[in-house]
């Protein structure tokens, strides 16, 4: 261990300029300048600390380097009362273990905590910040010059969504991780073999309950320790990067965890969070709700979601649990909450917050993506904010997932009575930028597993979820699978154990699992099923009203209009033989996908790879096709020398809905 000099008051980072827009709460790089950075102050290598405690009284760096004696190393506080505190250690090193001990003004309190703005933190159960730096030799410069075309909304996005550690786990060390490096390889190979085109990550900044998944986050600048350290992290990306695939990170902005040495009653003072619990506490998840009104709080949390960009080279961020943050009376009963100043339920705060978060987001990264986790009918979540939006690029289709899975999890012979369960998402599917997604939270707490979720045997479960996935790649919207689902996991989640692997032994597993593969693939090379996602000119009705056999058809086209493709869903075990459904042009409608199949796992009724129209109208069409529909099944049927726009695609049936 290096010899740790005394401490200098007289070395800084922060600028006057800093401090103003700090107060104004418009610094949105503040990890540059608090924390821990190391440096050089005349000749001698040591650390350089900052932090924000307004309320306390006095502040100690206290450490490994010096036997965690707080009457070492006292900060001193700044003259221009912005309430940060800081100081120079020479001969403190990367790596040092590190807390600031505080004692508050309010009656002495006194308590250690991490870092806020640490890059990296002790292994959980172990509490504190270590001194580290973010220096890393980035390769993935032609990624980052063409992602743009990835992250555009009129690109196939088809997320795989991932628990690091309990997607893999090292074989016979049972309930060891991966790490970020051991990963990388795997998980890159596997995204490429199922043709998925981004990763997202379950939040991997530190969190100290593992069981929380990592959605009780503390550490806002530093990712878990549990798989690696900060540069093992920053491989990952690039390996992931290097091979064609982006990185999008969940991140937690709602709530924060109540645990002692982290953000929670800082100072002594409530300073992150509310002061009163009817704002400030989350009553569902146990936790502190940020105070979006404090310009110092606001100045984190964009800094936070920058940094990642900044730093780790992530290509967008899923935001958790906007609804949360929007309604003041999310979750609450009356009495529980506070309205706002006009008397209303709408935390106006929060929506400025998140309005600032995403300008500033697409300001200095107009090539990634910012996608909101909103369950309710807030309007504009994913519009622009000049048009009164709240300016995400995306966001989740809850409203369709429930609907569907509801529907699907009901026996088929039932379905005709909830036939407008599977047709209502497209009386407003354009209304939002929506990504469908069927993510870690349907199969968790007794939800049952995706394949569990399903009527009838064995068979008619995986026929169910076929068609199942097969309907939610031809409707409009962007995708996402949580992992497990794309091979048919038969149990819940479980984040303590690695995935099921061993179940792809079984060919109806396996030949699921292709099924999946062969879907992304469809829909990443043909324009017709992900340029108009969020057009209505690229989706028409065939036939929304056939509630009694089950069976729905529908068209979708990209922007040239050419090479549109015909989809006809059955929910039904009935196979049906000459079944009329009107198409808009003539010619050979050839098909290119049938989750009948038997090297699906299907029964192998079809159309013998296609057929020829009849210049015979019906539906409204002046052509016909005559087909085989398979039980249980979805087609897919291309008229390649289609030239022409669906036009009518711009009025939804009013009786599909």
């Amino acid at each position: 261990m290096a010899d740790i000099g005394t401490i200098k008051h007289d070395v800084s980072l922060l600028t006057e300029q800093d401090i103003y827009l700090f107060k104004e709460g418009s610094h949105f790089r503040l990890y540059e300048k608090l924390g821990s950075h190391i440096m050089s102050d005349e000749g001698a290598e040591g650390v350089c600390f900052a932090v924000w405690a307004p309320n306390a009284k006095k502040v100690s760096v206290i450490g490994d380097f010096n036997a965690w004696n707080d009457q070492s190393h006292p900060l001193a506080p700044r003259w221009d009362s912005s309430g940060i505190w800081e100081g120079f250690i020479p001969g403190v090193q990367k790596g040092d273990l590190y807390k600031y001990c505080i004692i508050s003004k309010n009656n002495n309190y006194q308590i250690q905590k991490r870092d806020p703005f640490a890059f990296y933190s002790e292994i959980p159960p172990q509490t504190a910040s270590i001194v580290w730096g973010l220096d890393y030799s980035w390769k993935d410069t032609q990624w980052m010059k063409g992602r743009y075309q990835k992250n555009s909304l009129t690109a196939p996005i088809s997320i795989y969504e991932v628990h690091l550690g309990s997607w893999r786990q090292k074989q016979g060390d049972k309930g060891k991780f991966l790490s970020y490096r051991e990963a990388a390889e795997q998980l890159a190979q596997y995204l490429h073999d199922m043709n998925f085109t981004p990763v997202q990550f379950l939040p991997l900044m530190e969190h100290p309950f593992y069981g929380s998944w990592g959605y009780q986050t503390l550490g806002y600048f530093a990712p878990t320790s549990r798989y690696g350290n900060p540069q093992d992290l920053m491989y990952l990306i690039e390996y992931l990067h290097e091979k064609g695939f982006g990185v999008i990170l969940d991140w937690v902005p709602s709530h924060f965890p109540s645990d002692e040495h982290g953000l929670a009653y800082f100072d002594g003072t409530h300073l992150f969070e509310h002061a009163d619990p009817r704002q400030g506490f989350h009553p569902d998840w146990k936790s502190y709700i940020f105070n979006y009104g404090r310009n110092e709080t606001r100045c984190f949390l964009i800094s936070s979601a920058l940094f990642w960009f900044d730093n780790y080279h992530i290509d967008g961020i899923r935001v958790d649990a906007v609804a949360s943050m929007l309604y003041l009376d999310y979750s609450r009963k009356e009495g529980e909450w506070i309205p706002n100043e006009y008397g209303g339920r709408e935390n106006i705060e929060a929506v400025n917050f998140i309005k600032r978060l995403n300008l500033e987001v697409y300001k200095s990264y107009p090539d990634a993506q910012m996608i909101a986790e909103e369950s309710t009918s807030w309007p504009m979540v994913s519009k622009p904010i000049f048009m009164g939006g709240l300016g995400f690029g995306m966001k989740w289709n809850m409203g369709w997932m429930h609907d569907t899975l509801d529907y699907f999890s009901k026996e088929p012979v039932y379905r005709k009575f909830h036939h407008n369960q599977l047709t209502f998402s497209l009386s407003y599917a354009f209304t939002e930028n929506f990504l469908l997604s069927i993510s870690h939270d349907e199969v968790v707490y007794g939800k049952k597993s995706m394949l569990g979720k399903m009527p009838g045997d064995d068979w008619q479960k995986f026929a169910n979820l076929r068609v199942l996935y097969g309907y939610m790649y031809a409707h409009p919207g962007k995708k996402l699978l949580f992992m497990g689902q794309e091979f048919g996991q038969r149990s819940e989640w479980n984040h303590e154990s690695p995935l099921e692997w061993g179940v792809l032994k079984n060919t109806s597993h396996a030949q699921l699992q292709r099924w999946v593969k062969e879907l992304n693939y469809f829909y990443k090379t043909e324009p017709a099923v992900y340029e108009n996602d969020f057009d209505n000119q690229g989706f028409k009705w065939m036939d929304c009203r056939d509630w009694e056999r089950g069976i729905i058809s529908f068209m979708r086209s990209g922007s040239s209009g050419k090479n549109s493709v015909l989809i006809v869903c059955n929910f039904t075990p009935v196979l049906h033989h000459n079944y009329n459904i009107g198409i808009p042009l003539g010619g050979f409608w050839k098909e290119v996908l049938n989750s009948d199949a038997k090297e699906y796992g299907g029964s192998g009724q079809g159309n013998l790879g296609g057929l020829e129209s009849a210049p015979l109208p019906s539906q409204g069409q002046y052509h016909s096709l005559s087909l085989t529909i398979p039980p249980l099944s979805v087609l897919f049927l291309k008229q390649d020398r289609i030239n022409m726009k669906i036009r009518a695609g711009n009025k939804v049936d009013k009786n599909c809905g």
